[in-house]
């Protein structure tokens, strides 16, 4: 870039604008430096893009369309009044040299040795395309009457094939001639539509805040309005009458358990009995406790009539209900021991808490 500025130049004492014309004449260099050091030859240093698709030979890599390199330019011939550039490169994959040199008759690009073509012309004879008429036609048609009456009577055929087809795409284009009545209605149409679709979000909205949804609602279908329809959420039994029936169920239900029925294991009353068990309070308790009969033994105290204090142990898991009680009298020792060795619950009276008791399943009374 050096070379275009025409400031911050340095013109030497003896710079003679006659005898050297330019400071490169003065330096004996060429403007374009590295470029140039093979124009003795005829070569130029370029920067060549690779014009399409093509295989190495050296390497067998492929190289694209647009990759860049500094090519060495030549020219080596002339079509009709059009040079033909030859240009010769180094692939960057490998030591291999591909040469490539202009084709003016067909535009294009050939290659002359060192990679191959990956073929990915557009053939217009296939495609059905009208096809550029060559040279060497033009020429016959200029010349030879008689072919190019032949040939104005393939056109002809040609055209009357076609015709169809092309009635139909000037038709077509006709109905987009008027620009402005087409913009007109397009727009006309678009302002209905956008107040349909801002109807339609808010009653989208509203659905969603009623619902409680932050997810985009689809459109209604036919089918959907037939499934809803179809399907019911309203239960038989109101609130009121769920309420009623559940408050009628509580009051008819018995508050205790029966008797006989032992009591379930993740029960308050099953946990306790196995930690008794677990406490190691005898074979006969475990067995009392694992019996049909229930364990519950009821002790009461009273006093009689002379003021002694009376022990009465009264076992509830017979079967028959029979009872035992053994009072003392005055002088009298008298000692209660149940039959079955179980859990005691004790129903004294508030005189007979300050007096000591015993964990023995028996207690000793003495006036």
């Amino acid at each position: 870039m050096g070379e275009r500025k025409g400031t911050n130049k340095y013109y030497p004492p003896d710079f003679d604008p006659a005898k050297h014309g330019s400071l490169n004449g003065y330096h004996k260099t060429h403007a374009l430096r590295e470029r140039a050091r093979k124009l003795s030859q005829g070569i130029l240093i370029i920067r060549f893009e690779m014009p399409y698709n093509i295989w190495c030979d050296g390497c067998k890599n492929h190289i694209g369309m647009g990759v860049r390199y500094n090519a060495e330019k030549k020219k080596v011939g002339k079509y009709y009044s059009t040079p033909i550039y030859r240009f010769r490169m180094k692939c960057h994959l490998c030591v291999n040299y591909i040469e490539m040199q202009t084709d003016p008759a067909t535009c294009d690009y050939l290659i002359v040795s060192g990679a191959r073509r990956k073929e990915e012309r557009w053939d217009m004879a296939e495609n059905e395309q009208i096809l550029t008429t060559e040279r060497e036609e033009k020429e016959k048609l200029e010349t030879d009457a008689m072919y190019k009456l032949d040939h104005g009577g393939k056109d002809r055929q040609k055209l009357t094939k076609a015709l169809p087809s092309l009635s139909e795409i000037q038709d077509y284009q006709a109905g987009w001639k008027d620009d402005f009545q087409l913009n007109s209605s397009l727009r006309r149409k678009f302002r209905t539509e956008k107040k349909v679709m801002a109807e339609q979000e808010e009653k989208d909205n509203a659905v969603r805040m009623r619902t409680n949804l932050s997810i985009p609602l689809l459109p209604e279908r036919e089918e959907d309005k037939k499934l809803a329809a179809l399907l019911t959420y309203q239960t038989p039994d109101s609130y009121e009458d769920k309420k009623h029936s559940k408050r009628k169920e509580i009051s008819s239900r018995s508050w205790f358990t029966s008797p006989s029925s032992s009591a379930p294991p993740g029960s308050a009353a099953g946990s306790l009995l196995h930690k008794l068990g677990l406490q190691g309070k005898g074979a006969a308790v475990a067995k009392a406790l694992g019996s049909s009969h229930s364990p519950l033994i009821r002790r009461r105290s009273a006093k009689d009539e002379d003021g002694a204090k009376v022990t009465q142990s009264e076992d509830a898991a017979t079967a028959g209900g029979h009872k035992e009680a053994l009072q003392g009298r005055t002088g009298e020792k008298v000692t209660c021991s149940a039959s079955l060795t179980s859990l005691v619950a004790d129903y004294s009276d508030s005189d007979s808490d300050s007096e000591p008791r015993q964990s023995s399943p028996s207690r000793t009374s003495t006036e």
